[in-house]
């Protein structure tokens, strides 16, 4: 984590983007509608989700290892961002500003950060509606839930991940000849 712990939970968009920098192992599961349809991951911090070979249509669950970065605010309206290195070896950079928009993947859509220390995003693209909620229940535990559905309310799909930062043990300073 990026020096002294801030607020917990995070009182600003701010605290709630230093909270997410680090090294994550993350578990999801992902559930889908009957008829399966290709679609692409919901969001930039939704790990790749396409099945794997031996997962059902309509059901998946996999595990994952994210590395987040905080990036600094770029000018007087960006509130800071986000490069969320994928499991696949790709990565996304989200950019904050502070009139509620998100910047990923050159499209914008909208965050909220909620009284309880919650942050809600929602994108609209390729004809659909993802709405994504990320809190941490510990400074270490995130967790994540995404709907997915289309535009003329047909369901997609959702899915569950919990988070769990990897945590470095101190390395321990060599002894000194003579101490």
């Amino acid at each position: 984590m990026n020096g002294a712990l801030n607020a917990f939970p995070p009182e600003d968009i701010r605290g709630f983007l230093q909270l997410s920098a680090g090294e994550w192992l993350t578990l999801r599961s992902l559930m889908g509608p009957d008829a399966p349809e290709r679609t692409q991951a919901p969001l930039a911090l939704e790990e790749s989700a396409q099945p794997s070979e031996h997962s059902q249509n309509w059901h998946q669950a996999d595990r994952g290892e994210l590395i987040v970065a905080f990036l600094e605010p770029a000018g007087a309206t960006d509130c800071g961002g986000l490069e969320v290195s994928l499991p696949g070896g790709s990565s996304m950079r989200l950019s904050f500003r502070d009139d509620g928009t998100v910047v990923m993947a050159g499209q914008c859509g909208r965050w909220l950060l909620a009284a309880d220390g919650s942050l809600e995003l929602e994108v609209e693209r390729e004809g659909r509606l993802v709405k994504e909620r990320i809190w941490f229940s510990k400074p270490n535990l995130r967790l994540r839930c995404t709907l997915e559905q289309s535009l003329d309310g047909r369901p997609g799909r959702a899915s569950f991940s919990s988070e769990i930062r990897r945590v470095r043990r101190p390395t321990e300073a060599p002894e000194r000849p003579g101490a």
